[in-house]
C-alpha cells in the first residue's frame, strides 16, 4: 500500500465564528449527516484519552484535540483497503489558532467533500 498526504489547515480564531473544538466537531457531523455515502462512527477525545494515561505527555499548547470518526466505504474490491478505514477528522485547539488535520484518502470524492467541509470553516 502506498503512502498518502496529509491535509492540513490551521485557521486562526479571528478567521471562523465557530469557537471551540466542539462546534468545529458539530460542523463536520452537520456535513457527514447530510451525505448519503458517508456513516457517522463517533467522536473521540484524544486529549482526555492521553491526559488519562500514566506517564502520557501533552504539548503545552493543545488546549483541546478531538477526531470525528466517519466512513466513506462506497466500494470494498479487496479487503485490503479497510487498513484505510475509517476515516477521521482531527481538531486541536492551540490558543489563538485551530489545527485541523486529516489523512488524504485515496478516494477523490472523499477527498474533495473533506477538504471543503474543512474551507467552510474559514469564516463561518
Amino acid at each position: 500500500m502506498e503512502k498518502y498526504p496529509v491535509f492540513e489547515m490551521e485557521l486562526g480564531k479571528n478567521e471562523t465564528t465557530l469557537q471551540g473544538v466542539d462546534a468545529i466537531i458539530a460542523h463536520f457531523k452537520a456535513k457527514i449527516d447530510a451525505n448519503p455515502l458517508v456513516a457517522y462512527i463517533g467522536t473521540f477525545d484524544h486529549l482526555a484519552h492521553t491526559r488519562s494515561l500514566p506517564g502520557s505527555e501533552v504539548a503545552p499548547n493543545i488546549l483541546a484535540a478531538k477526531l470525528i470518526v466517519f466512513c466513506f466505504g462506497v466500494k470494498l474490491p479487496n479487503p485490503h483497503v479497510m487498513a484505510l478505514r475509517p476515516r477521521s477528522i482531527g481538531v486541536a485547539d492551540l490558543g489563538d489558532k485551530f489545527v485541523v488535520n486529516f489523512m488524504e484518502p485515496p478516494m477523490p470524492v472523499a477527498t474533495q467533500a473533506m477538504e471543503a467541509w474543512a474551507k467552510e470553516l474559514r469564516n463561518a
